[in-house]
């Protein structure tokens, strides 16, 4: 069977095919290899591709453009109502989902995001199938590296609208570096560096290539909210103040005339690449007024030098994370017809002092072309060029459960190759607690609220024991395709409970690439807050054991001294409810209040140190859960 390789851009799309021993990027009926990710709706026809973008102009409401922007999301995610404002048609809320409203032949649609998506990737079915002369129904898509799981089943669930079979959903930058190695005959270790701006979507990936056919993802970084339509942006924003000051009207008010504007935009931000100043006009742009504007290519990349430099703190980013140098990286591949503004690509070079960058591939054909050899690979081609080779992908963010107080305790960190498996222990928080509720999250954050909910699910018969005892073994397993399982079992029983993680239950409103710039911004802050959650979690563990040590060995004190100590303990329990959110050195200075308070009970209690009888009752864990602070008392008070 044939099968395809799709880069299914934001603004451009891209198809490709294993042939014959090579790759073929296959051209549209203009002669062009990459087509507009368009879709128009009038009264008499749907348009896809060129013709869409084409008519733009003179039907904004109806034609649609960047649904790669809203696939996959929630209608009340903060990117997609940033979009809302910018956009000409209208996107209306479903039950939490944002779906495309147009007028088509007289009637009111409404159209998923997958649908309109759908539309394109049967564009590039349509365009395989005239050229190969046969019928194409697998075929492998491309996806941003920061896609979360519900945007990658929504990119899926079109291509199956489509009426093809995917074989794979792989990341951007790994087909771009499949490209790149294909016939290269690469010897020995390559480290290289995917710099992919594409029109609606930024990432920086680091892969390490060994012997030219295993293909390891080291590390990746993204600003989902950057992309060549936030260049234009800024010119068209420039532009229309221009308007403005020169004939006194408000343009931006005008869809009609603001859609003629950023295609204008666009055209002067392409003829910059090679030329230093560009003019624009446009005929009647509103109220009947010519305009015409200029802009020179300084002025250009003064518009954008915030945008231009964001793009190398994630780079910055994507080598810490990979833990290499600069000076370790051996090529520079260029993704995105963005990376053809000088600019860029003179900061680049200077960042990597010097380094020449890789133009041994189209930055526009390199994705669809990487997806190719994918395809190629998974619908059985046994060419000696690809028959060896082996991707290997990381997870983009942390995973892990909620623990006490909404600490978030990571099973996988990000960035660990998959597939991957990890298994890590929790405790039960209560007395005689006999269920436990797992919630899964995944997120860079130290607290639980501040990342994503996953999924939750409950695990119930657990014995009956006191607090601290019981013990569930909670699994974590990501597959080759990035799917999420989680299991909890409890260690006694061995019954266990679990989840498949859906798409629906995944980062649907938040954005990736901004909870790890949040994390990056407020990690000092999580620090602290995640040192007194651990202070409190320690101090609250502290009494409930000395507790149960009374109601256990209670026979070596009288029966006051036993009274006396139930009181005290049920007394602080009654401050750590009413004392929430203390400081984390008031919990310390309890700590040590209450220790020395109860020191001759305790020693009356125990003739062994009291420090070695927690290790064996609870293990290595629970003394590395010890401040030091906590262990020093403790030893201290043996030895009185």
């Amino acid at each position: 069977m044939v099968a395809i390789g799709i880069d299914l851009g934001t603004t451009y799309s891209c198809v490709a095919v294993w042939k014959a021993g090579n790759v073929e990027v296959l051209a549209n009926e203009q002669g062009n290899k990459t087509t507009p990710s368009y879709v128009a709706f009038t009264a008499a026809d749907r348009l896809v591709g060129e013709a869409a973008k084409s008519q733009a102009p003179f039907n904004p409401g109806n034609t649609i453009f960047g649904a790669k922007r809203l696939i996959g999301r929630r209608y009340d995610d903060v990117g997609v109502q940033m979009d809302l404002r910018r956009w000409p048609f209208r996107v209306v809320n479903e039950n939490g989902k944002p779906l495309i409203f147009v007028e088509y032949k007289g009637e009111k649609k409404k159209f998923a995001p997958e649908e309109i998506s759908s539309m394109v990737i049967f564009r590039m079915k349509q365009l395989a199938e005239a050229h190969l002369g046969v019928k194409v129904d697998q075929a492998v898509i491309t996806v941003p590296a920061y896609f979360n799981n519900a945007q990658r089943q929504a990119t899926k669930a079109a291509a199956t609208i489509a009426g093809l079979k995917v074989l794979k959903i792989i990341n951007e930058p790994t087909a771009a570096a499949l490209a790149y190695g294909l016939d290269k005959n690469l010897k020995g270790e390559k480290n290289v560096l995917i710099y992919d701006l594409g029109g609606g979507t930024f990432d920086v990936s680091v892969l390490r290539i060994s012997e030219g056919s295993v293909y390891e993802v080291k590390s990746t970084a993204y600003n989902t909210r950057l992309g060549g339509e936030d260049l234009d942006n800024r010119l068209v924003a420039y532009f229309a103040e221009d308007f403005k000051n020169k004939y006194h009207t408000e343009v931006s008010r005008n869809p009609k005339a603001m859609r003629r504007l950023k295609t204008a935009s666009e055209r002067a931000k392409r003829f910059l690449t090679t030329a230093t100043d560009a003019n624009v006009f446009v005929e009647s742009l509103h109220d009947g007024i010519d305009y015409q504007g200029r802009v020179s290519r300084d002025l250009f990349e003064d518009l954008c030098s915030d945008l231009f430099t964001d793009t190398l703190k994630h780079v910055e980013k994507a080598l810490k994370d990979a833990r290499i140098n600069k000076s370790d990286i051996n090529d520079i591949i260029l993704i995105g017809g963005s990376t053809r503004i000088p600019k860029i690509q003179t900061m680049l070079i200077e960042y990597f002092d010097g380094h020449p960058l890789t133009t041994a591939i189209n930055p526009d054909e390199a994705v669809a072309f990487g997806a190719a050899i994918q395809a190629a690979m998974l619908s059985g081609e046994h060419h000696d060029k690809i028959k060896d080779l082996l991707l290997v992908d990381v997870v983009p963010l942390s995973l892990g459960v909620e623990t006490a107080r909404g600490l978030m305790y990571k099973v996988i960190e990000r960035n660990t190759t998959i597939p991957c498996k990890n298994t890590k222990d929790l405790t039960t928080q209560e007395d005689y607690q006999r269920s436990m509720t797992i919630e899964v999250f995944e997120g860079e954050r130290s607290l639980t609220k501040d990342n994503n909910l996953l999924g939750v699910f409950d695990l119930n018969g657990i014995p009956p024991a006191p607090r601290g005892v019981a013990k569930v073994d909670v699994t974590f397993d990501v597959d080759v395709n990035g799917t999420l399982s989680v299991t909890a079992q409890d260690r006694s029983t061995g019954k266990s409970e679990g989840i498949i993680v859906k798409k629906e239950r995944r980062m649907n409103q938040r954005d990736i690439g901004k909870m790890i710039a949040d994390a990056e911004i407020f990690r000092e802050e999580d620090t602290e807050k995640k040192r007194c959650f651990e202070a409190r979690n320690q101090l609250e563990s502290y009494v409930y054991n000395v507790k149960q040590t009374v109601l256990e060995k209670g026979g070596k004190l009288s029966e006051r001294e036993k009274e006396i100590m139930l009181e005290e303990c049920k007394s602080a329990i009654r401050w750590l409810e009413a004392n929430g959110d203390c400081l984390r050195e008031e919990y310390e200075m309890k700590m040590t209040e209450w220790m020395r308070k109860w020191s001759g009970i305790m020693k009356k209690l125990y003739d062994c140190n009291w420090s070695h009888r927690n290790k064996r009752q609870r293990g290595d864990s629970y003394r590395s859960e010890l401040s030091e602070q906590e262990i020093a008392i403790i030893e201290e008070l043996h030895y009185d």
